[in-house]
């Protein structure tokens, strides 16, 4: 793994970092990105602030990742879609979905959501049960999706699908379609969190046309597809290092502020913490250093998934400690650092050991696909 940045990537790190200086609607480096009431308008501002793409590789895309952290900028609003679908279609889609969908993915002109996650599947995605019938020019898709991230704001989702039942195996038979979010047929419901938002949401598809043209993979491959979004999920996560950068120098902030690094034992937990955020920073590197190379993100990127959601439940503790009598506050009480910012992503971080695929999941993947274990 070769850390030392190439000097076209240094020239984009200093060019992209003036771009910052000029554009943010805040100054640069302090504080954190405005917080709305309201999800749509997150959304909305994160539309019109986004920032394109420039056709450079994953290792550039990485540096941008990096800047955008240490600017204190918000996350790309389009991630899903730069970092799930747009790998994902340049993997496996036609020509055709290249130049149809990748521009508007880059422009945040089209946003995206994730179609895989059932109710009665969890983890478990091969038992998936959402039915894609053919029919004449493509396929009538029925079923159910939950968890799906920004699903009321999204334009397309790539959803995975049952194309043949009687497959003999549960990963065969499975096809990856491209659905509309505002065909006929297509029902959002969101799913209202402990941190009071709904960025969750439940997808009901009744008898939904998705065209033949949408299909990503032959019919059949939906597995293989899925192989590829939930490599580049669990592998290489810009959006995780991004929110933990920021994270952790608010808390050392914080800490510094209230006289938290007075205690020897917070200030153990703190250095832990700054210490995880810079190594989940490396591992995430090796990860790069494949895409580098031309491979595949592989399974070892559960390890990856599996480290940094094990890091953000240690960080939000440690975060805890450092509030002390303030950490049970909420928005509006007096007193309460960040007005409640650090208790909502307390809460919000508890589910990060759920999604991307469970650390139940994670672990056995890496002992089975990583270490070669037997099965259990």
């Amino acid at each position: 793994m070769d850390l030392r940045p190439t000097a076209g990537q240094e020239e984009l790190r200093r060019a992209f970092r003036a771009w910052l200086v000029e554009h943010l609607p805040w100054p640069y480096g302090v504080g954190l990105p405005p917080r709305f009431d309201d999800l749509a308008q997150t959304v909305a501002f994160g539309r019109r602030w986004h920032y394109g793409g420039r056709g450079v590789g994953a290792l550039e895309n990485y540096v941008v990742i990096e800047e955008l952290a240490r600017a204190r900028a918000p996350e790309l609003v389009g991630r899903i879609g730069i970092n799930l679908v747009g790998p994902t279609l340049l993997a496996h889609g036609t020509d055709e979905q290249k130049t149809r969908f990748l521009p508007r993915i880059l422009s945040a002109e089209e946003l995206w959501c994730q179609l895989f996650s059932e109710p009665d599947a969890g983890s478990d995605l091969a038992s998936l049960s959402t039915r894609a019938v053919p029919v004449e020019g493509g396929y009538r898709v029925t079923g159910r999706k939950v968890w799906t991230s920004y699903a009321q704001f999204a334009d397309w989702g790539l959803c995975l699908t049952r194309s043949d039942p009687d497959a003999p195996k549960r990963q065969q038979g499975i096809t990856a379609l491209i659905v509309d979010m505002h065909a006929d047929g297509v029902t959002v419901h969101p799913l209202v969190q402990s941190t009071g938002e709904a960025e969750f949401n439940e997808v009901e598809l009744d008898d939904v046309f998705v065209p033949a043209d949408r299909r990503v993979g032959d019919e059949g491959a939906g597995w293989t597809v899925a192989g590829s979004t939930l490599a580049h999920e669990r592998g290489i996560n810009p959006r995780q290092l991004v929110i933990h950068s920021q994270l952790i120098e608010e808390l050392l902030r914080l800490a510094e502020d209230n006289g938290s690094f007075d205690d020897w034992r917070l200030r153990q937990q703190l250095a832990q913490a700054a210490t995880e955020v810079r190594l989940f920073q490396l591992h995430n590197w090796r990860s790069l250093t494949r895409l580098a190379k031309g491979e595949a993100p592989g399974p070892e990127g559960s390890a990856l998934k599996l480290y940094w959601s094990e890091m953000s439940k240690r960080l939000h503790q440690t975060a805890m400690d450092v509030l002390g009598p303030a950490s049970p506050l909420w928005e509006g009480a007096p007193g309460n650092p960040a007005d409640g910012a650090w208790q909502r992503s307390w809460l919000y971080y508890q589910a990060s050991s759920i999604f991307a695929g469970t650390n139940e999941i994670q672990r056995t993947l890496v002992g089975e696909r990583v270490l070669g274990l037997p099965r259990g």
